[in-house]
């Protein structure tokens, strides 16, 4: 019998491993390369990285723990007689590969976490990219679970263009989300931008006001029905609410009125589409409504309006002495005087920017811009586009002395008007020095006098190269040598808009982007100027 027994025992091949051995080999033979034991670190393996952290390592996989176990436990085979014949073996199992660690997002610490989502929030915002992340670990829905990330949300119920009974379905299925979410997440919320929302504003307003304290902006775009009652309680709800805009949504005057006086103390920025009812709200702001106000802005959007704005200067200068930004765009404004006898207003001292650009030619001239910034020295940008009728001898006489950006830019209007070919030296040599943006397209100076007036960039203070990066010359009479010696003696130039220029050579009059084109501009314009001249 124990012969019997002794002839099935199959002979072991000589050099062969036990199948411990090969799961060690498979698997922590690369650990132990990397992270030795006994080194302090251990490694987190993941789909496209490997990290060696420091700490004890994880445990082995539980299905290789046990295939270790079961290879210890199996008895030695006995050993076969000869003249017996051998069972056919079995190919043994292929070793599963080694996968990626499912618990590598759980030991990341919370602090670490927090601070990767906080920059995926800060670029692309909190939706829907903290939804998703909830779902991943119990560790990752404790992160997106923070109230901290959720500080700016932007909320639109569905694109515009679809059918009032879909739009209505969308908004009543977001509120029910929201009815969780505002007190749950919104506790932190700053800056919220409601889009497209048509019948459910009050609803949602409401809920702001009862689960954001911390409200400092509010944008509403192309929504209705938002009334005095509504803008009322937000503005008592919300103590740090300063910035309103309210551009492209149906909105009444008196709410808008109603809330300015409600909150106006504190109002730092105001957002105005230009309608019939904007009047009324200018004239809130008029009666120092606002004291405090830094930054208004009032545009037609798309749609210009052909009714001009009356605008007191002097008014608005009492009624908002912190403005320092104005922006009256694509309107016909016309500075309405106080009376008879137009007395200086205190200006602005604070001002910095002044926007007054629009599509066609309106009715600025060089005594209404003096009285908007006789008292504006912290001018930094001056945009003037489409205002034919300002002078180089106006912008001279303004107390600024340190302009960045100036853009007096005609498009659509200049064939229609007489303009000056005389007086561009006037504004670069005044400010040559500080100027990184210039635009002058569509004005009608002469060869001579644009040759004079960017000649001056060449001649800075103390050697230094000029600040100059943007310069738009469409449609003048600039000329080849011109062009050339305004890129030789500006290096930190990135854009140059050459387009519809009559004396410039075939080939070279279009746009140029990036300190590669433009130096490319330069070599065909100096390899050219032989031949021309």
């Amino acid at each position: 019998m124990a012969a019997g027994a002794a002839r099935r025992v199959p002979r072991r091949v000589r050099g062969a491993q036990p199948a411990g051995e090969r799961a060690r080999s498979a698997e922590d033979w690369w650990w132990d390369r990397l992270a030795p034991s006994g080194s302090g670190y251990h490694l987190l393996q993941s789909d496209s990285m490997l990290l060696v952290l420091p700490g004890p390592g994880p445990a082995r996989p539980r299905v290789h723990r046990r295939a270790a176990r079961r290879a210890q436990r199996q008895p030695a085979p006995a050993p076969r007689a000869p003249g017996a014949k051998a069972r056919p073996r079995m190919a043994p199992a292929p070793e599963p590969p080694p996968g990626p660690d499912p618990g590598w997002g759980d030991r990341i610490p919370l602090e670490i976490l927090l601070q990767i989502f906080g920059l995926l929030v800060a670029a692309d915002g909190p939706v829907p990219f903290l939804g998703r992340a909830a779902r991943v670990c119990r560790r990752w829905h404790q992160a997106a679970s923070q109230p901290a990330l959720w500080h700016t949300v932007t909320l639109s119920p569905s694109p515009a263009g679809r059918l009032a009974k879909s739009e209505a379905k969308a908004e009543k299925k977001l509120l029910a989300s929201l009815e969780w979410l505002m007190p749950n997440r919104f506790s932190q919320l700053q800056r919220l931008t409601l889009i497209h929302w048509k019948s459910q504003v009050h609803p949602v307003l409401k809920l702001v006001s009862e689960s954001c304290p911390r409200l400092t902006f509010l944008k509403l775009s192309d929504c209705h029905g938002v009334t005095s009652d509504t803008l009322i309680m937000l503005a008592k709800a919300c103590p740090q609410l300063h910035s309103l805009d309210i551009q492209h949504s149906m909105v009444e005057s008196t709410a808008v009125v109603s809330f300015l006086e409600e909150a106006g103390p504190r109002m730092r920025k105001l957002w105005l589409t230009y309608s019939s009812q904007t009047t009324a709200i200018l004239g809130a702001l008029l009666g120092s409504c606002c004291p405090q106000l830094q930054v208004l802005e009032v545009s037609t959007g798309i749609n210009r309006s052909s009714t001009p704005l009356q605008l007191p200067v002097e008014g608005l200068q009492k009624g908002c002495p912190q403005l320092q930004v104005l922006r009256l765009l694509n309107l016909m404004w016309l500075p309405k005087p106080s009376g008879r006898v137009v007395t200086p207003g205190p200006g602005f001292p604070s001002l910095e920017e002044l926007c007054l650009a629009g599509s066609t030619c309106n009715f600025v001239s060089n005594e209404a811009l003096g009285r908007l910034l006789h008292g504006s020295p912290n001018l930094r940008l001056l945009d003037l586009r489409g205002c034919a009728r300002i002078t180089p001898a106006g912008l001279h006489d303004l107390p600024c002395q340190e302009l960045e950006q100036l853009h007096l830019g005609l498009y659509g209007t200049s064939d229609r008007l007489t303009l000056a070919k005389e007086g561009s030296h006037l504004l670069t040599q005044k400010w040559c020095h500080t100027l990184r943006e210039l635009d002058l397209s569509g004005q009608g100076f002469s060869e001579k006098d644009l040759e004079q007036a960017l000649a001056a960039f060449s001649a800075t203070r103390g050697g230094s190269h000029p600040a100059l990066c943007s310069v738009n010359l469409r449609g003048t009479r600039v000329t080849p040598s011109t062009v050339s010696s305004v890129i030789s003696s500006c290096p930190g130039l990135l854009y140059l808009n050459l387009e519809s220029c009559r004396c410039l050579p075939r080939g070279l009059k279009r746009a140029y982007r990036g300190q590669e084109e433009v130096q490319w501009c330069l070599e065909q314009l100096l390899t050219s100027l032989p031949s021309s001249s």
